[in-house]
């Protein structure tokens, strides 16, 4: 019962072969290390560090989008990186930059897909978000980098958690096979799942004295400050 535990095991890894550090990326740059480091970056695919009332901020063009970027950061460390249009608009043409926005997400293969929701034509947006104080987001999730592995952290769960469910005895009782097996699907996606909400992309419609802009999060959740500091 041991060996097959141990093969399954090893058919997970080989399958769902998730890091423990396969992080968001923005523009193939991997949200994680210092601000200095993620600063450079950011100079070098092209976009400009500017200046007002000391906070920096980038400026360029994302998605055929004029932007402004901003890094965010978590005891020197980047959790966030966010992008938003530089260029207000109005709101017919906001609802049309979200619905596009969320056709582009769900036909790129790297993102998983999840319900979003577009506006409807006549949807009025700003009595929604005044009177009703709606929020219209949309989040997606990035698909794992298969070629980054942590195997020994992966494994290391599984056994935790059958370990947690299942004593030595129960796993060398061959009556027990079929719920083992169940337990260790079970698991499998459980730690799969949370490995892949690590690295969502969200974008969200704000509001400025009657005009619209959208902010894109790029969210490393490894970073993001977890009240370790309180």
């Amino acid at each position: 019962m041991k060996r097959k535990l141990i093969s399954l095991l090893a058919i997970f890894i080989s399958i769902c072969s998730y890091a423990q550090k396969d992080v968001t990326t923005f523009l193939g740059i991997p949200v994680d290390g210092t601000k200095a480091s993620m600063r450079q970056k950011l100079i070098s695919k092209g976009f400009i560090p500017k200046k007002v009332d000391d906070t920096e901020h980038f400026e360029g063009e994302f998605n055929g989008t004029k932007v402004n970027i901003f890094i965010a950061t978590n005891n020197n460390k980047v959790y966030r990186i966010m992008v938003c249009d530089a260029i207000p608009q109005d709101e017919t043409n906001i609802r049309i930059r979200f619905n596009r926005l969320i056709s582009q997400f769900e036909n790129n293969k790297r993102y998983l897909e999840v319900e979003n929701k577009t506006i409807p034509e006549k949807e009025d947006i700003s009595y929604e978000m005044k009177i009703h104080n709606k929020n219209y987001e949309a989040i997606f999730y990035q698909t794992p980098d298969m070629g980054k592995v942590d195997s020994v952290a992966i494994q290391t769960q599984l056994r935790e958690q059958i370990l947690e469910k299942f004593t030595p005895e129960q796993l060398e009782d061959p009556s027990m096979e079929e719920e083992v097996k169940k337990e260790f699907q079970a698991a499998s996606t459980r730690i799969g799942m949370d490995l892949i909400s690590k690295k969502p992309v969200w974008f969200k419609i704000s509001e400025n004295f009657g005009q619209y802009y959208i902010a894109i999060f790029y969210d490393n959740e490894y970073n993001h400050a977890n009240g370790e500091d309180l």
